[in-house]
């Protein structure tokens, strides 16, 4: 009995194994080719069903991960980010044209340059002024104005006022064409970049730093980003100020460049970079809102500043006096780049930074210097007299007398690490509240100007302060001011 057993166990092995051998030799070729193909595509239907009748579940009112649109329960989310991303770019011909109509309500649009007036680089400098005034009016006259008659008259011109977002209900970070064609990524299918060129810095802006300066420009003319930083910063820089700049030059998830279906680009994105921004740690202009008023239509229109001279700066953010670099490094991750929301943040990639990497960052921020200034006096800040032409020396006299500025703007770095308030709602505009005073060494690299970019030109940035602050300067005053900023 237990040899017939046996001998059934081995005649079945031998069986499996002649099985096993005809499916190994193609034996089931036929059957496959008749019948598996329609099976598989089957189970792949009821699959493909079976996944989207789950991911139905998620979106009934349980997961408000994807409700980022507020979409009423069951709606499907990737369905309305579609219709939102159409909607947006059918829309975005009548948003660039009511923009461009408002700029050329307010604004000469035709920039004007001189010859020898340039940027550090060479790239000449927008002269102007390009606001434009009321019928009838001139600078002259409305210098002459106090408050309360250009109130009365409502002679306020449009161009000091607030100078809105190109789409101020959505708002968002908006980088110039000119970067844009450096890097697609940074290109949303909403809006593009509204003021000409011609009224930005030079791109890309040099780079100088506070250890080598006998190096000048050390960018080489390149852009910094992922896969040059490497190379063109090992050896001129510390290895933790070469690690801060590894993570300077990381893309980070953005409100609206990042992998979520409600993204304002085309393909998804690891996001922006701190240097995106702060292009070779200066600006191109880029702009987005103020993370901290609301409601949103009183948010402010906010251009990337300048990170040259941080090491010198006590305060940081327009809003947000904050009071170290470090911090400042830290919130912008918070803050900014979600807009003051942190379910947003944690929506779309929340990046919490370490703070011992926070210091690499702060250190590699605080080793890049202004542009060279020769007509300055390294131990003063203040004019070197005999280098100086007798118009620049009129505008420092000016500067530092007749026309106040030195009262927020102290050398060496001509700022004074506080905020004011212009309080413009004197004039019949929209008060801006508390501003941080902002850098002016270096100045001329930096069009355009104010917080929200509203002055295209030094002259314009004159002639605003000369009615702000009711100081009747004439022409020729006005004029030397200009011409010593430039020298800074």
């Amino acid at each position: 009995m237990k040899r017939k057993k046996h001998v059934t166990a081995i005649l079945f092995v031998v069986l499996a194994g002649i099985i096993l051998y005809w499916f190994a030799q193609g034996g089931t070729k036929g059957f496959a080719e008749d019948g598996g193909d329609q099976e598989k595509s089957r189970t792949k239907e009821k699959g493909d069903a079976a996944i989207a009748e789950t991911k139905k579940k998620g979106i009934d009112g349980v997961d408000f991960s994807y409700d980022v649109f507020g979409a009423p329960p069951g709606q499907d989310p990737q369905e309305t980010a579609r219709k939102v991303m159409e909607k947006d770019i059918a829309e975005k011909p009548k948003v660039m044209t009511r923009q461009k109509h408002l700029l050329q309500d307010r604004y000469a649009m035709d920039c004007k340059t001189a010859s020898g007036v340039t940027m550090t680089k060479g790239k000449p400098q927008p002269i102007g002024p390009a606001v434009k005034l009321k019928t009838g009016l001139s600078w002259e006259t409305l210098g002459q104005m106090d408050a309360e008659e250009i109130k009365g008259k409502k002679a306020f011109p449009a161009g000091f006022d607030r100078l809105p977002h190109v789409k101020h209900e959505v708002g968002g970070q908006v980088f110039p064409q000119v970067q844009i064609k450096l890097f697609p990524r940074l290109e949303r299918f909403d809006v593009d970049f509204d003021l000409p060129d011609c009224f930005l810095p030079e791109f890309p802006p040099p780079i100088f730093l506070t250890t080598h300066p006998e190096l000048g420009d050390v960018s080489q003319g390149e852009v910094l980003h992922a896969e040059n930083f490497d190379r063109l910063f090992r050896g001129l820089v510390t290895p933790v100020q070469l690690d801060g700049l590894r993570l300077l030059v990381t893309q980070f998830p953005q409100e609206e460049f990042n992998a979520t279906h409600d993204r304002k680009t085309v393909h998804p994105s690891l996001g922006v970079t701190c240097l995106d921004c702060h292009v070779n740690f200066h600006t191109t202009g880029q702009f987005h809102l103020n993370p901290d008023t609301r409601p949103q239509k009183d948010r402010l229109r906010l251009d990337t500043v300048s990170l040259r001279g941080m090491f010198n700066q006590q305060i940081h953010g327009s809003k947000r006096s904050l009071r170290s670099v470090e911090d400042f490094t830290e919130f912008e991750q918070r803050t900014a780049y979600f807009n003051g929301d942190p379910i947003r943040a944690i929506k779309k990639g929340v990046n919490v930074i370490d703070r011992l990497l926070v210091a690499h960052m702060a250190q590699m921020q605080n080793m890049i210097d202004f542009p060279p200034a020769p007509k300055l006096d390294p131990m003063t800040g203040r004019l070197n007299r005999k280098k100086a032409t007798p118009q620049e020396v009129q505008g420092e006299e000016l500067f530092f007398g007749k026309a106040r500025c030195a009262g927020c703007h102290q050398p060496p770095s001509y700022a004074d690490h506080q905020m004011h308030d212009l309080h413009l709602e004197r004039f019949g505009a929209q008060g801006d509240g508390p501003i941080k005073t902002f850098v002016l060494r270096g100045i001329k690299d930096s069009p355009p100007y104010l917080h929200d970019g509203r002055l295209l030109t030094l002259e314009d940035t004159v002639e605003f302060f000369n009615v702000v602050s009711e100081l009747k300067l004439n022409r020729e005053e006005k004029g030397a001011l200009v011409a010593f900023m430039r020298a800074l």
